[in-house]
């Protein structure tokens, strides 16, 4: 067995334990396997586990891989999205992650258009408010989504965040309990807009801390080193 094979199995472990430990289904969690950085065959490896999600974080790297890897995989557009950048993925990805900005969501809406697609997002949501991070502060939340829920062409599928960075995933099971209110409070305060009834995505939980994402609702885990190993970013484009 490979160590991909080895890493999957102790992930889907961790998930299901996760799963059960909040009385959920594992079908009610979504793996998405991070794979930027990674070459093809590695991530052959996990396609030949039945792994079908697959997130990427670089524009370049994600459209090359859509180039060479099998059709059937859903790639998922997991990192900060420049807006010169959206007409190169925009009807390639099931789904775009970050979208962080009004402006960004206009972009989106403009190419979904252009190229006769609908493009399903997730908000980013800066939970813990931290100045490293990208997204909505949860306070301006509601009015960005309104706004963008009006764009054509474009549809919310729910939110996401990156919890901080600590050294016990505990830490962050605040933000994730918190991520989770959002979510129901948008879907409240917007529940007449169509593009938005949908709206049952929170991804959220990485490898060291999804397991407490998962306890806390989370929906789709980003999970990379915990089934890839370390990332080499000597050749990232």
């Amino acid at each position: 067995m490979s160590l991909v094979a080895e890493n999957l199995e102790k992930v889907e472990k961790y998930i299901k334990e996760a799963c059960d430990n909040a009385g959920r289904q594992r079908d009610e969690v979504t793996l998405v396997a991070v794979s930027k950085t990674k070459p093809a065959e590695m991530i052959m490896e996990a396609y030949n586990q039945g792994i079908r999600d697959f997130g990427e974080n670089y524009v370049q790297e994600l459209t090359d891989k859509i180039e060479r890897l099998p059709k059937d995989i859903r790639w998922h557009m997991i990192g900060h999205l420049q807006r010169n950048k959206v007409k190169y993925i925009i009807g390639k990805v099931v789904l775009i992650h970050g979208v962080d900005s009004v402006s960004l969501a206009r972009e989106i809406s403009k190419q979904a258009v252009k190229h006769e697609v609908t493009a399903d997002i997730l908000l980013e949501v800066n939970v813990a408010k931290e100045d490293s991070k990208f997204g909505f502060l949860s306070e301006d939340l509601p009015e960005a989504a309104a706004e963008i829920a009006e764009l054509p062409n474009i549809n919310i599928k729910g939110i996401m965040c990156s919890a901080p960075n600590v050294d016990n995933p505990e830490k962050n099971r605040q933000y994730f309990a918190k991520m989770c209110k959002i979510c129901v409070d948008i879907k409240t305060k917007i529940s007449d807009n169509s593009s938005m009834d949908a709206m049952d995505v929170i991804s959220m939980g990485m490898t060291g801390d999804y397991r407490v994402a998962i306890e806390e609702g989370s929906t789709m885990v980003r999970v990379g080193t915990g089934i890839f190993g370390e990332r080499d970013y000597s050749n990232k484009k």
